[in-house]
């Protein structure tokens, strides 16, 4: 391939989560890989540097920013195919979840879940209209789609038969940073953040399909049976319809036990994660789960949702329960607190898990895929 072109809109050094994580991660690789491609990044904001991995990348700022549904489309469908008609690129990557429905461009769509088909409710009304609306258009558009698991490109062809044929897994992976920690390391955490105290560990952003709320009460029931000095970190940013949360927690019976961390870069939050006595992941839904993967590369036990992807990525190797399920959640927590053998099964079989995943091998199958469009 002579020319990549890649929605960058994501690539965000603040806020470099999921989706940005994801894209980051394969393309600095493919950059490095594939020094006979030029790469031209597209950014929707005036961009970091950090980011231009090579001097084959080309960044290019195409305004506006997009921020609603409009907004989205005029981006989508007359910015972009605007910007890149001198560059002719061989495919156009949309890596979240939209794509143009003007540009003759080939496009390779990721689709990362179909968590607005699971659970409406958590999706503002304006993005759940767009989705619905939008997506399957989106997918007949595209040459090709990318997805992080099985599971969800099962969900993907349940939901839309006739994208099985162009629909490929690529997983996610956790970086290598994710690592444990020598004991004196971990305890110089505990004490900068738990007051030196053991603790459960939620990464995630805060918003109703990550089931904070309950975590918070099965945590309550927890702290009732074990009468132990066990903190919970909250590692991660307020998303939306959060304030129901926020209250709850501010008048939460064991306030002085939960230490809200907000948004936190990996290099703060890999220590955190290799220093938890375990990480609780009791989200309602997801595609792929990255934080269960980097617990286990950190040598961290792992208590997870068993709906969505997660059984999946987690295989055997942590306790899964239901997220609705509070009661069952507080008995995970229990024995992985009093069972110091199990615990230590877990963290075996963890990393061993882990080790399935690999960003290296995912940028390989990535290049692939997108070769693949060229030829169609």
């Amino acid at each position: 391939m002579k020319c990549v072109a890649l929605n960058a809109r994501f690539l965000r050094e603040d806020v470099l989560e999921g989706y940005g994580n994801y894209v980051h991660e394969i393309f600095q690789r493919l950059v490095q890989l594939h020094p006979e491609t030029q790469f031209i990044y597209i950014f929707n904001r005036p961009y970091d540097a950090c980011f231009i991995t090579g001097s084959n990348v080309l960044p290019l700022v195409v305004p506006p920013p997009a921020r609603h549904a409009l907004s989205f489309k005029y981006w989508y469908d007359v910015k972009v195919p605007l910007a890149l008609r001198k560059y002719t690129p061989d495919v156009l990557v949309q890596p979240y979840g939209f794509a143009s429905l003007t540009t003759k461009i080939p496009q390779l769509l990721v689709v990362h879940d179909l968590a607005f088909k699971h659970h409406p409710a958590f999706i503002p009304k304006h993005h759940l209209y767009y989705y619905r609306y939008f997506t399957p258009r989106f997918l007949k558009k595209v040459q090709s789609i990318v997805t992080v698991s099985e599971f969800s490109k099962t969900d993907i062809v349940q939901h839309y038969p006739f994208a099985a044929a162009k629909t490929t897994v690529v997983h996610n992976a956790a970086k290598p940073g994710f690592q444990p920690l020598a004991f004196e390391d971990r305890q110089a955490i505990k004490t900068q953040y738990a007051q030196g105290c053991e603790y459960f560990l939620f990464v995630g952003g805060i918003h109703p399909r990550k089931n904070l709320l309950n975590l918070l009460k099965a945590f309550t029931i927890f702290k009732k049976w074990q009468k132990s000095n066990m903190k919970l970190l909250v590692a991660g940013r307020l998303a939306w319809q959060y304030k129901e949360v926020i209250e709850k927690i501010d008048s939460y019976k064991h306030r002085e036990d939960v230490v809200l961390l907000d948004y936190v870069s990996d290099a703060i939050l890999q220590p955190i994660m290799a220093s938890a006595y375990a990480l609780i992941y009791p989200s309602f839904f997801e595609g792929f789960g990255v934080p269960v993967i980097e617990a286990m590369q950190s040598g961290m036990p792992v208590i997870c949702s068993n709906t969505g992807s997660l059984p999946e990525i987690a295989g055997n190797a942590a306790l899964l329960t239901a997220p609705d399920d509070v009661e069952a959640l507080a008995q995970q927590m229990q024995l992985i607190y009093k069972d110091e053998i199990k615990r230590s099964q877990l963290i075996e079989a963890g990393k061993l898990q882990a080790a399935k995943f690999s960003w290296d091998a995912s940028a390989a199958n990535f290049w692939m895929t997108m070769q693949q469009v060229t030829k169609k």
